[in-house]
């Protein structure tokens, strides 16, 4: 029996993405760790090399992560045609938080002006939150609880960037810390929106269908994040998140009818270059359709999908009808594969 059951009156009306000023090279991070890697012996260009990292951003100093979700959610209304008024729900997906409480979502409702009776959540699911936000606001829309909502996502990486490099120049640091706190390095910043709506407001723009996901929660121990440290076992992680992916892959072929062949465009979560091309050849997909954005950006979490969508379709890359699959792996782990089709009209 198909569990999938595509969303059928939902249109993307506008995305937007805002990059973080500040172009931080992965070469300058391991000037600073030099100590570290020749106390070591450790092999200098890991990041670029290995990686495929050649930078990351930062946000000025002070930036919030509502302020980063904020910025790309007004390009977003703006773009959208609509008054801010009209959102019937707001839901922030970052990893990274202003505080413990109140949400960030209360923040960016309050900076974007939205009504006093807009929805307005923090949903939290690593870096698979901005797929699952859209989903959330999706079901709203097709239950016709609301016309317009709102999936927005700030992050930051300077703080636990700048901890990790910190931390790693200890003299009593061992490869063994490196290792589990590497991933660090690679975190990136930005901010990205998108508002959907009722397909009867925008019949002409990208249709949202939806998709698949599945959870392998046993593995909720591989990556643990905090504001300013995070350990991961990078090669247990990426061997199940990968063969969670590809028990995902299969199931969107029997039920949504996807192949290699029958998807046009690849956005998949920018992680680096060694998890693309493992997922690539486990799942066998043609990474020359897939868009990335992980070689200047580093991993910008939930808030990658979105912007490497919101990138390409900038660009012109995407024509009427062609399908294109967003792709996401978050810790924990859970995974979700879903559908754009796109459209003939939307503003970017």
């Amino acid at each position: 029996m198909k569990h999938f059951k595509p969303f059928q009156h939902v249109s993307i009306k506008s995305l937007a993405h805002a990059d973080a000023p500040h172009r931080i090279t992965s070469a300058a991070l391991e000037d600073r760790l030099a100590p570290t890697f020749e106390r070591l012996g450790m092999r200098r260009g890991i990041l670029e090399k290995v990686a495929g990292i050649r930078a990351r951003r930062y946000w000025d100093q002070g930036t919030k992560p509502s302020d980063a979700a904020t910025l790309a959610g007004r390009v977003a209304i703006e773009r959208a045609g609509i008054s801010p008024e009209s959102i019937g729900a707001l839901v922030n997906t970052s990893v990274c938080r202003d505080f413990l409480e109140p949400s960030t979502a209360c923040r960016v409702h309050h900076h974007l002006g939205l009504s006093q009776r807009a929805l307005n959540y923090d949903i939290g699911n690593a870096c698979l939150g901005f797929i699952n936000g859209m989903d959330f606001i999706a079901t709203l829309i097709e239950l016709g609880r609301i016309d317009y909502g709102i999936v927005v996502d700030g992050e930051s990486s300077r703080e636990v960037t700048e901890a990790t490099i910190e931390r790693l120049l200890d003299p009593k640091t061992t490869a063994l810390d490196v290792r589990s706190q590497f991933a660090s390095l690679t975190l990136g910043s930005g901010g990205a929106a998108m508002i959907l709506c009722r397909k009867e407001l925008a019949p002409k723009a990208p249709q949202y269908r939806g998709g698949v996901l599945l959870a392998q929660t046993e593995h909720a121990d591989l990556c643990e994040g905090h504001p300013t440290f995070m350990k991961t076992d990078t090669k247990r992680l990426l061997s199940a998140g990968v063969g969670l992916a590809d028990r995902v892959w299969r199931i969107t072929q029997e039920e949504m009818d996807w192949s290699a062949d029958a998807l046009d465009h690849l956005i998949l979560h920018q992680v680096s270059q060694v998890h693309t091309m493992t997922l690539g050849q486990t799942l066998g997909l043609p990474l020359e359709k897939a868009h990335i954005t992980f070689d200047e950006l580093g991993n910008i979490g939930p808030a990658a999908v979105p912007i490497t969508l919101s990138k390409a379709a900038a660009e012109g890359k995407f024509e009427p009808d062609q399908r294109i699959a967003l792709m996401a792996i978050g810790s924990g782990l859970n995974c979700q594969m879903v559908e754009v089709v796109w459209g003939e009209e939307i503003t970017l």
